[in-house]
């Protein structure tokens, strides 16, 4: 659980109040790819959110890739955030997401040390 609190903890320095999360905010940072959260449910007590970095599609069609593309899981009043999955193995349930949640822990905090917010005016450049 200690791991799903720090994800909790890390989205909500780039995002601000999770229990009042637009449907829908782009973080731009010069030198790096945008970055989109989206709101894909609300419940009383969770919302579900994809988080995923836009990014130009290779060959010559063009277009937007999402990489990764993460459903995440916000538990208010726990302040808990989980990367979900689809189904799963259950003899592997808990190595797969401790893998993902982790992933999600370490992806947070590079976010964050690059400078992307989902807060208005609080984008900043980093300070490499």
């Amino acid at each position: 659980m200690g791991l799903y609190e720090s994800n909790y903890l890390r989205l909500a320095r780039l995002a601000g109040e999770l229990r009042q999360l637009p449907d829908c905010s782009h973080s731009h940072v010069p030198g790096d790819c945008s970055l989109l959260l989206a709101v894909a449910e609300r419940a009383p007590y969770t919302t579900e959110l994809a988080l995923t970095y836009l990014m130009p599609a290779a060959g010559a069609a063009g277009g937007i890739e999402r990489i990764p593309d993460l459903r995440l899981r916000l538990y208010h009043d726990a302040r808990l955030l989980e990367a979900c999955g689809g189904e799963e193995a259950r003899e592997r349930e808990l190595v797969r997401r401790w893998s993902r949640n982790l992933m999600v822990n370490k992806w947070l905090e590079y976010c964050l040390e690059r400078g992307h917010s989902f807060q208005p005016g609080a984008a900043s450049p980093p300070t490499d």
